[in-house]
């Protein structure tokens, strides 16, 4: 994957942020989601062999065939599911465990919904271990019922995917696998609380393309694109955005996650608009800022709209049909929050109805070379930019704007050299995001527009 001013590059920019931080299709992924787990999961150890995906080079004739080294890379974001389990046990894993009362943090079941691939005990195969952390079926699916002919002839994608292979391929059924973890589930152990990140649990943040290329462990050469067709950064990112804002806006509706006891469940609203210093100096400067898109009460916390914005802005570039039902649903989900709970999830589902929607028109659409300039353009509009008053949304732009650089040089759009003189730029809109506690909206949009332009300016 090409990097615009290099891999390390991109990798330490995002890590700034992490560490402070159509209707056929609908139908076949609700079919999938509840039949995935049919078969058992046979464990990490089963797909490790020099001959499958344990070797220490990459040089297979169809796929790279190191998968395994790459999973467990000790130094970088590409190790971090191999390592999801380990984490539990240490210093931090035991306090948060402590402080919840939850006992070992390794065997709890809060944790490992998403530290480990927690299969049902019925589901373990023989080699199964639940210290592997996020194993290879945690993403690709149990196992059992392809493992044995997934690389044989006649084997195919599809018919890997008949025997229970999931299909990341597709932009909307990877964004749900990714989703149950780093945003959250109904599944057990896969919602982080509010309570787990006063505890001391990182906040979860979310953006399909930048999470899909941190863990890449193939390569999209010709065998790749005839088995399963060309992955697109654009609709990765785009379809992403959709339904996380889907799927936050269902979590909403369920009662048993969105409230605890006469409070709301805070994990579902700006962190940073409670979390800002607190001083009786009459002359004390307010440190945020009004928003348009919120029409809400002045003082109420306002609901996470990360995701909210950049899908507002990549409706409006790339589905404009039905960009007003998407922004008329946003807008009406703020309001309802000053009126009532019942008010707010009527509100919350016809937001995650607009969002599904778009999210079949952006899976389903054709991305030409021209469109990540389009978004680009949209997200560092009129329209967005003065929407970007809080550290959760300009970290989520500045992701964004990097993402679609990125694929602008891989599609050979903007050159190497080019790219790498706009990466000061976008390394100054990370940096004004480098802390919540000192995020400035002013130095951060100030930032972003001038990569943007200097983008545009490649066009």
């Amino acid at each position: 994957m090409i990097h615009a001013g290099g891999t390390g590059t991109r990798r330490r920019g995002a890590a700034i942020v992490f560490a402070a931080l159509a209707a056929i299709l609908v139908a076949a992924l609700f079919v999938w989601s509840n039949t995935a787990i049919a078969g058992s999961y046979e464990g990490v150890a089963s797909c490790a062999g020099s001959t499958c995906h344990g070797r220490s080079e990459g040089d297979g004739k169809v796929v790279r065939q190191d998968e395994l080294r790459i999973w467990q890379e000790p130094s970088s974001k590409t190790g971090a599911h191999s390592r999801a389990a380990a984490v539990l046990s240490a210093p931090r894993g035991r306090r948060i465990a402590s402080a919840l009362g939850l006992g070992n943090a390794a065997s709890a079941s809060a944790c490992l919904g998403c530290h480990a691939t927690n299969a049902p005990g019925a589901s373990r195969g023989g080699r199964y271990l639940a210290s592997d952390g996020v194993g290879c079926e945690s993403c690709h699916g149990a196992a059992s019922g392809w493992l044995s002919s997934h690389y044989a002839m006649p084997a195919t994608h599809a018919s890997n995917v008949a025997a229970g292979m999931i299909p990341l391929e597709k932009p909307q059924v990877r964004a749900s696998v990714c989703l149950d973890c780093h945003f959250g589930s109904d599944k057990p152990g896969q919602f982080v609380t509010h309570a787990m990140m006063a505890a001391g649990h990182p906040r979860v943040s979310f953006e399909l393309d930048l999470f899909s290329s941190l863990q890449a462990h193939y390569d999209i050469d010709g065998d790749y694109v005839k088995r399963k067709g060309r992955l697109d950064s654009v609709q990765l990112w785009a379809v992403g955005q959709a339904e996380a804002v889907k799927r936050s806006a269902r979590l909403f509706t369920n009662a048993s996650l969105a409230t605890e006891g006469i409070f709301p469940q805070f994990y579902f609203y700006d962190c940073h608009s409670c979390h800002r210093q607190i001083t009786d100096n009459p002359a004390a400067k307010r440190r945020f800022e009004a928003n348009p898109g919120r029409p809400i009460p002045f003082g109420n916390p306002p609901y996470n709209d990360e995701n909210m914005i950049m899908l507002s802005a990549v409706a409006g570039a790339l589905a404009p049909g039905q960009a007003a039902r998407y922004d008329t649903a946003a807008r009406a989900f703020h309001a309802a929050m000053a009126q009532g709970r019942p008010q707010a999830v009527e509100a919350a589902k016809a937001l995650s109805s607009a969002a599904g929607i778009l999210s079949d028109a952006l899976a389903s659409r054709h991305y030409s070379s021209d469109t990540a300039f389009q978004v680009i353009a949209a997200i560092s509009s009129k329209a967005i930019t003065p929407r970007l008053t809080d550290y959760t949304g300009s970290a989520q732009a500045v992701m964004a704007v990097d993402t679609l650089l990125n694929a602008l040089v891989r599609e050979g759009r903007v050159t190497v050299g080019a790219a790498a003189g706009i990466r000061a730029q976008i390394n100054r809109a990370y940096g004004a995001v480098s802390a919540p506690e000192t995020f400035d909206p002013a130095t951060f949009r100030s930032a972003l527009g001038g990569a943007a332009r200097s983008i545009e300016a490649l066009r």
